[in-house]
């Protein structure tokens, strides 16, 4: 008997209780479509906080004036100003797990053009901050080293910034008044949106650090030293290589504590990212709950099944019919069970994710891995379920099965 006969068989067999086969089918398809829908939303997720993780920056390391405690007394974060441009360069030279060295000066300030004003966050860097934060200029350029070299009153604006003072209007090329320092807007950065934290990541401006310490700062002591790790397994080995450093620099003996701050945001992201997956996996084993049930109902209908065929199971099996032969025939059946359940579950889940997204506003992220993995699945169900029903079918007495009534 070829494959083909056995399944037509399956399928008239199946056929003759329509409706308990259709409630079976029906557990089957709510069991791989929950899993399909969750999935796709914790796919979401773990995806938007995979695309933080890369705006966040280049294997990204913030070195920041931090806390020293002097006389009982915790200055807080950038409370001393011992982070200056030769330990920036020292860094760089010193550090070789570091490839990009960016200083940073930073505060708030009042930007003005024409009759609009907005208050936003201006930053003092070199050109090495594109790189080093996965920043991208939308319109214009960036300045240059020779503009730090200079102390040139040029900037680059973020969108939140162009949006406020410029609207439609194209700023590159404009003059901006920065405080009282008029300043030539070179670039617009492209937009990058709110970070997970709420905070709008596009509302500042950017000016060569040399330009905000003599012109608007008067300052020479710097905020932050932004710093790009060769690579990510660098990261942990550069930040003990960078705290070595600046304690010796900064003369500070075992007992005294950092005046400085090391942060590794990736850190955090790499956390919530590992979560949101660990989040998913819990709530896939949960939906995975529906299927098990589903092949608990595939065991149950051929089980009865088998009990109601008994007298057939008998004639088949005196007419020269093996126990390969029954069993197939059972294991057949569970299987066209279950891979209809999965056909159908698969339609389900498209359609829940699109509820998902439409209706409720939480986005959804369906890849071909997930309908691979809820339908195998369903069809490992039916196997599994269906074994034992169809193993004892095939070891039926035939004698006691024709005397059956």
């Amino acid at each position: 008997m070829n494959l083909k006969n056995i399944f037509a068989e399956a399928v008239t067999a199946l056929k003759r209780h329509w409706i308990r086969s259709l409630l079976t089918i029906l557990g089957i398809s709510i069991g791989v479509g929950a899993f399909i829908a969750v999935v796709a939303i914790g796919n979401a997720g773990s995806s938007s906080i995979e695309d933080q993780l890369q705006s966040i920056g280049d294997n990204f390391i913030w070195v920041e004036a931090g806390s020293r405690n002097r006389n009982g007394i915790r200055a807080g974060s950038r409370g001393t100003r011992s982070l200056t441009m030769s330990d920036a360069t020292a860094m760089a030279r010193q550090v070789p797990l570091i490839k990009t060295m960016s200083p940073n000066v930073d505060g708030h300030i009042q930007v003005i053009y024409g009759g609009e004003n907005w208050s936003t966050f201006y930053r003092g860097v070199s050109p090495e901050f594109l790189q080093i934060r996965r920043w991208n200029v939308r319109l214009g350029t960036f300045f240059t080293a020779g503009d730090v070299d200079t102390d040139a009153p040029v900037c680059v604006l973020g969108q939140t910034v162009v949006d406020n003072l410029f609207g439609d209007e194209n700023p590159v090329g404009k003059t901006v008044r920065v405080s009282t320092v008029p300043c030539k807007v070179v670039g617009v950065l492209q937009a990058k949106g709110f970070s997970a934290t709420g905070q709008d990541q596009d509302d500042f401006i950017v000016m060569p650090y040399t330009t905000v310490q003599k012109r608007i700062t008067g300052e020479f002591w710097l905020d932050d030293i932004f710093c790009s790790a060769v690579s990510r397994d660098a990261m942990p080995e550069a930040t003990r290589e960078i705290m070595g450093l600046l304690r010796e620099r900064h003369h500070l003996n075992p007992a005294e504590d950092d005046d400085f701050n090391i942060r590794r945001p990736e850190d955090v992201v790499q956390a919530q990212l590992a979560a949101s997956r660990v989040m998913t996996i819990l709530l896939a084993s949960i939906a995975s709950l529906s299927l098990i049930v589903g092949g608990i109902g595939i065991m149950n209908i051929m089980l009865v099944s088998v009990t109601q065929r008994t007298r057939e199971i008998g004639i088949r099996m005196a007419v020269g019919a093996t126990e390969w032969d029954v069993q197939l025939q059972f294991l057949s059946e569970a299987i066209v069970l279950s891979t209809l359940g999965g056909i159908f579950g698969v339609i389900i889940g498209l359609a829940s994710a699109s509820v998902v997204q439409n209706m409720f506003h939480f986005p959804t992220k369906l890849t071909p891995q997930i309908f691979a993995i809820g339908g195998l699945f369903s069809a490992a169900v039916g196997i599994l379920f269906g074994y034992y029903p169809a193993k004892k079918a095939s070891q039926l007495d035939p004698i006691q099965g024709l005397r059956y009534e």
